[in-house]
């Protein structure tokens, strides 16, 4: 294949995952080079040691200043990586065509039922960075709006599941849980794994980082211990200790997720589909036998109603049988946060004050990750029928699970407590009431407007909760930011929309 030469530069840009390629507009004037920005350019050169070609596709952006000379390619941190090539090595440039398999996303979004076969191609090219922004999107939106059936998302899971490596922790039980999302704080995962572990299962526990909220776990957990660990560093941790609390998008297991959660998080979208495929895969590839699943369900949380909530489940139920996963599903309530804090900092405060059994600390939080514990100890035989709750709660107030948890922390690499947020305001009641429920969207942008998750120590905590009573003018909410600017951002926010506090029986 011919091409246009150039020398190598590595850039030191992140572009969440997307191969970027960077030329100057001057050699695409004298060359007579026929690219446009935002086409599809193809990279490639010899491995001077192996004689291998060394190749990456991505997008082509143009600059006109002193970033690169015209006999220069510059290529983003990942693509420069991908490629491994050292700076300054000779490569070739041409236009690249789209992969084959954009036609397979093109014909779902037209309505065609997709294959185990078309799924793998198509994650395979996303996978290989051979999707632009537009293609992932495309590729996201057409899984969102062209309802999938059991099988075909037993397909898409199965695909999945083969884009990456797999741990084995032997044949079990290995325990699992996860929540579809969407409920500020709830951060019960860093309460149940000391929990199971302290009992004696195994929980190899890997996470997200925030997709569309102020935190995620991984982000949460990330302000105690690293929460970056290879596959070799996790299963260390779990054998030592019997648990961890890690991120999964450092590990390469189901890669295609991370790369397609690249595209969701700026859409604000997480699709029942992108959903049931992205936890079961991630479940299946860590090794779990024994998985948890909490669907939240309230007036805005992502799932609005008992039925959608009950439907979701039996998807979940029918996808997990499909690629031999045991599933027990928690359908819970949700009229607002779990917890006080919404951010990594501030929910991490409220685990520590679970553990440490702070008389202070949030019941809601307390209480729904004992129920959620009970339900795998007796899912898993690690306690008898109807003894989970109490076998928990003994574990829990006994001390035992906060010496599960900082042995945890200590074996990923513990942390300091980072600072509290310099900025803080408080947000009065706009009238006198009861609080029925908390608009779990509308305060989660509240958090995210202060630079949660960004700003680890920003967010939002909860000075009043659900069930109870206010009077006008009283401060029901704080908000933490990193700078004055950010405060009065979230605070205008807040204050602008009253309708975030609702009150009522």
């Amino acid at each position: 294949m011919i091409g246009y030469m150039f020398r190598v530069k590595h850039l030191p840009l992140d572009t969440l995952r997307e191969h970027v390629i960077v030329i100057h507009k001057e050699a695409v004037r004298t060359g007579n080079l026929g690219f446009n920005p935002l086409d599809r350019a193809y990279v490639f050169g010899t491995d001077p040691a192996t004689g291998a070609t060394r190749e990456v596709t991505g997008v082509l952006n143009f600059c006109g200043d002193q970033l690169l000379v015209p006999d220069e390619i510059g290529l983003s941190e990942e693509a420069f990586r991908d490629l491994g090539l050292s700076e300054g090595s000779p490569v070739h440039a041409t236009l690249a065509v789209s992969p084959r398999s954009v036609d397979l996303v093109r014909a779902k979004l037209r309505g065609a039922r997709l294959t185990r076969a078309n799924f793998d191609a198509i994650l395979t090219d996303v996978v290989r960075r051979r999707y632009s922004r537009v293609e992932l999107s495309m590729f996201v939106l057409a899984c969102a709006l062209r309802e999938m059936d059991s099988k075909e998302l037993a397909d898409y899971t199965r695909a999945m599941i083969g884009t990456g490596e797999r741990l084995d922790f032997g044949s079990g039980p290995i325990a699992d849980k996860h929540c579809i999302g969407g409920i500020p704080g709830n951060r019960t995962t860093m309460i149940v794994v000391p929990i199971l572990a302290a009992l004696g299962l195994k929980v190899p526990k890997t996470s997200s980082r925030a997709i569309t909220s102020p935190a995620g776990t991984a982000d949460t957990m990330g302000t105690l211990a690293e929460v970056a660990l290879s596959p070799a560093r996790l299963h260390e941790v779990v054998d030592r200790v019997g648990a961890c609390i890690a991120w999964g998008g450092a590990l390469s297991l189901a890669p295609a997720d991370d790369i397609l959660i690249t595209v969701e998080r700026p859409m604000e979208i997480d699709t029942e589909a992108q959903m049931v495929a992205s936890i079961l895969a991630k479940k299946k590839t860590v090794g779990a036998t024994h998985v948890l699943i909490d669907i939240p369900a309230g007036p805005t949380a992502k799932v609005r109603t008992l039925e959608e909530a009950e439907r979701l489940a039996n998807l979940f139920r029918a996808v997990a049988s499909e690629v031999e996963l045991q599933l027990d599903v928690a359908i819970t309530e949700a009229r607002g946060p779990v917890g006080r804090g919404i951010g990594p900092r501030l929910e991490a405060l409220d685990v520590l004050a679970v553990l440490r059994r702070d008389s202070a600390a949030p019941a809601d939080l307390r209480e729904k990750s004992l129920y959620l514990a009970a339900r795998l100890l007796e899912m898993t035989g690690a306690a008898p029928p109807a003894g989970g709750y109490r076998a928990a709660e003994k574990v829990l107030d006994s001390g035992a699970a906060l010496e599960k948890f900082d042995r945890i922390v200590e074996e990923q690499g513990a942390r300091e407590m980072p600072p509290e947020a310099p900025y803080r305001a408080t947000v009065a009641a706009p009238a006198d009431g009861r609080i029925r429920e908390i608009d779990c969207w509308e305060i989660a942008r509240v958090a995210k407007r202060a630079g949660a998750p960004a700003n680890i120590s920003a967010g939002v905590r909860m000075l009043k909760s659900t069930g109870d009573v206010v009077a006008k003018g009283e401060p029901w909410l704080e908000i933490h930011a990193a700078s004055s600017a950010q405060l009065e951002f979230a605070r205008a926010w807040a204050t602008s929309h009253p309708e975030i506090i609702r009150f009522g029986f």
